[in-house]
C-alpha cells in the first residue's frame, strides 16, 4: 500500500477487501486526486484498476437508468468532476465523523454489503419468457452497488431540502451497517429474493 493519501487527507492503510470474489475488481490504492481523465480506458477491464472513490464519483455524475428512462440529468448529475469529487470528499468526511473509522474502509465495506450475488434474467423458451436466476459477475456486482447507492442518494436529495453530501453520507453509512434504510441494501435484498424464487 502506498503512503499517498487520497484527497490529501486519508490513507488506505489497513483497508482490505474481505469479499474474495471482489478482491481483483476493487482497487483501493489511494490517489492524491481521484481523477484520471480516462487514461486507463484502453484496457478492457479498466474499471477494475480504477480507484473505488473515483468510480463512485463517476457514478454520481451519471447515476444510470431507471425503468429504461434517464434517471436524472441535471443538478450535481452533470459533467463537473471537480464538483462531484468535492461532494464525495464531504460525504466521506461525514461518514468518518459518525462511524469514527477510515472512510475508505467504510466505503469498501458498504460496497461489499450492497453488491448483489444473484439476479433474474428472462429466457425465452418455446415462445414464452421465463425468469431465471443467475450469478452476478464480480465487476457487475460493484457497478450495481455503486449505482444503487448513488440513485438512493439522489432520491433523497433531488428537489428536496437534504444536501447531496448528507444523502450520500447516509447511504454509505447505512450500506456499511447493512441496514435496509440504504437504497442499495434494499435493492440487493429485493433482487436476491426474486432470484431465490426463480431457481
Amino acid at each position: 500500500m502506498s503512503d499517498i493519501k487520497f484527497f490529501n487527507r486519508w490513507s488506505g492503510e489497513g483497508v482490505v477487501v474481505s469479499d474474495v470474489g471482489l478482491q481483483r475488481y476493487l482497487t483501493i490504492d489511494p490517489k492524491l486526486m481521484p481523477k484520471t481523465g480516462a487514461r486507463y480506458a484502453g484496457n478492457r477491464f479498466h474499471k477494475s484498476h480504477t480507484f473505488i472513490v473515483e468510480r463512485l464519483a463517476s457514478k454520481l455524475m451519471s447515476s444510470g437508468h431507471k425503468s429504461k428512462k434517464h434517471f436524472m440529468s441535471s443538478g450535481h448529475n452533470t459533467g463537473k468532476k471537480n464538483k462531484v469529487l468535492k461532494i464525495v470528499e464531504n460525504a466521506l468526511a461525514k461518514a468518518e465523523q459518525v462511524l469514527k473509522k477510515n472512510p475508505l474502509l467504510i466505503l469498501v465495506k458498504a460496497v461489499e454489503n450492497a453488491a448483489p450475488r444473484e439476479e433474474v434474467i428472462a429466457i425465452e423458451y418455446g415462445g414464452a419468457r421465463y425468469p431465471k436466476s443467475v450469478d452476478v459477475a464480480p465487476q457487475r456486482r460493484i457497478d450495481l452497488a455503486l449505482r444503487y447507492m448513488t440513485q438512493g442518494a439522489y432520491l433523497r436529495s433531488f428537489n428536496k431540502k437534504v444536501a447531496i453530501e448528507d444523502a450520500l453520507a447516509d447511504e454509505i453509512i447505512n450500506a456499511f451497517k447493512a441496514s435496509a434504510k440504504s437504497n442499495a441494501i434494499a435493492k440487493k435484498r429485493d433482487l436476491e429474493r426474486q432470484a431465490a424464487s426463480s431457481k
